[in-house]
């Protein structure tokens, strides 16, 4: 069975600030000071190798501000700025494309936002030839591309198709009108309707769907026949998110303070408990965190084979593929370091400009560093950590250099979130929920960070 039953006095006790774990250490730890001759140095390094690459491109435009909108993004009505920003796209890949090993596959491909379907049919079929010169897919290769229904046309989901996406992520938050418009963002259940048509017709192979639960005005009864609404449609995998409310990072959600219709933690709560028990009785299993999945889809199978894997993505099916991320703002991750470029556009712009990778902070890994990102992972994805693969894994003694971390979990297992044995730590099915509460009893940086800088866990 993979029903899950909540209880919402453990919600409220667990519901505190902290990492998401899409990276370790958290991204609020990557450094200024990294140069790119450190990162130079890392990339020829990893290339050494033939292992398989994911490469991200993040298009950050958008016509519209969504006011609960937590991402990296512009607003702006020009769609001529999409051309422009695929120029430097190019760029960008002319400095990083040559020095890469040209025998590595790509494996995996997503196309993030801001929005994609921002982009003109014309700038799609550009971008793809971008790609495409410069790397070479895998015959499996698993290509996601995000969807705003609102303002789509069918020939973009085609444009999409004909480059090599074979699944589609569509926003849709919530499909309530009066949650709609405390959002500043309309999109009737009609006009996604017809979307999924279209990417159905073009043969995408898995379809998945966000929603938001928290926001503005929502009800367990309205959230439910959003659900209701959205299950009509069969997506293959949901995400259902926290609203992440940080209006010291987007002052644009202090809108929601000002008009004083931010939701109780008891009804949030009450919504987190619907979604969850409504899904797994659905037929959808419950991976961890937000993600959940069709019993055929690839992230059950890779959860079972423990290949799954999460980074900046969220939950993957590729493990062990380093990510080459390309576009304002976006993150690269091998082994041992990750790098994330410029946030600010005209930034981002002069430094291509100059023949400069865009670079603004980073991170190399320290032993430790690794010891603990690989435990988290393995944690995070497999729902539990065995001893004796752990040690043969990290090469060290697991249960002595995590003597500490394996101690304080005594609180955890009382409430039937980890069950300890000899042989290791299996994660509850009750526990998936708070998967991330067991991986910071892990993390060497947690004692470290003030409150402010993470969402709530739940």
């Amino acid at each position: 069975m993979n029903e899950i039953t909540v209880d919402i006095d453990l919600v409220k006790k667990y519901n505190i600030p902290g990492p998401r774990y899409t990276s370790y250490p958290p991204a609020v730890h990557f450094s200024n000071s990294i140069k790119w001759e450190d990162i130079k140095q890392e990339i020829e390094r990893n290339n050494g190798q033939e292992g398989d690459l994911s490469l991200y491109f993040h298009i950050p435009f958008c016509y519209s501000l969504c006011w609960f909108c937590g991402c990296t993004s512009i607003i702006t009505p020009n769609v001529k700025q999409s051309s422009t920003y695929i120029n430097y796209l190019e760029k960008e890949l002319d400095i990083v494309a040559p020095l890469l090993n040209p025998k590595r596959k790509v494996v995996q491909l997503h196309l993030g936002g801001g929005s994609p379907t921002f982009m003109p049919v014309g700038d799609i079929e550009r971008l793809g030839e971008l790609i495409h010169k410069r790397f070479t897919f895998s015959d499996d290769i698993e290509a996601g591309v995000e969807m705003d229904p609102r303002r789509m046309i069918r020939e973009q989901v085609k444009a999409f198709r004909n480059i090599g996406f074979n699944r589609a992520s569509l926003g849709v938050q919530d499909f309530n009108p009066k949650v709609q418009k405390a959002v500043h963002r309309i999109q009737p259940k009609e006009m996604t309707s017809e979307v999924i048509g279209w990417i159905r017709e073009f043969g995408f192979q898995s379809l998945n769907i966000d929603l938001i639960y928290g926001l503005p005005f929502q009800t367990p009864d309205s959230f439910e026949k959003t659900i209701d609404d959205v299950l009509e449609f069969k997506p293959d995998r949901f995400a259902v998110f926290s609203y992440a409310h940080v209006p010291w990072i987007k002052p644009s959600q202090k809108i929601f303070e000002y008009k004083q219709n931010l939701l109780s933690p008891e009804t949030k709560f009450q919504l987190l408990k619907l979604v969850t028990e409504k899904l797994t009785r659905s037929g959808y299993v419950y991976i961890g965190m937000d993600h959940f999945a069709l019993e055929t889809d690839e992230l059950v199978k890779a959860q079972r084979t423990r290949t799954l894997q999460r980074n900046f993505q969220g939950y993957s099916t590729r493990a062990g593929a380093d990510i080459y991320a390309f576009g304002m703002s976006s993150i690269s991750q091998t082994d041992s370091a990750y790098w994330q470029n410029h946030k600010d556009l005209k930034t981002y712009y002069s430094m291509l400009d100059n023949g400069v990778l865009p670079l603004v902070r980073g991170f190399i890994l320290s032993d430790d560093d690794k010891i603990r990102r690989i435990t988290i992972m393995r944690l995070m994805c497999d729902l539990g950590l065995n001893y004796s693969q752990m040690s043969q894994i990290l090469r060290i003694d697991f249960e002595k250099y995590f003597e500490k971390e394996i101690d304080s979990l005594a609180d955890l297992e009382e409430d039937n979130l980890v069950k300890r044995t000899d042989e290791g730590i299996e994660i509850t099915h009750l526990g998936r929920l708070f998967i991330r509460i067991v991986a910071m009893r892990f993390d060497a940086y947690l004692p470290k960070m003030k409150e402010r800088k993470f969402s709530r866990t739940i």
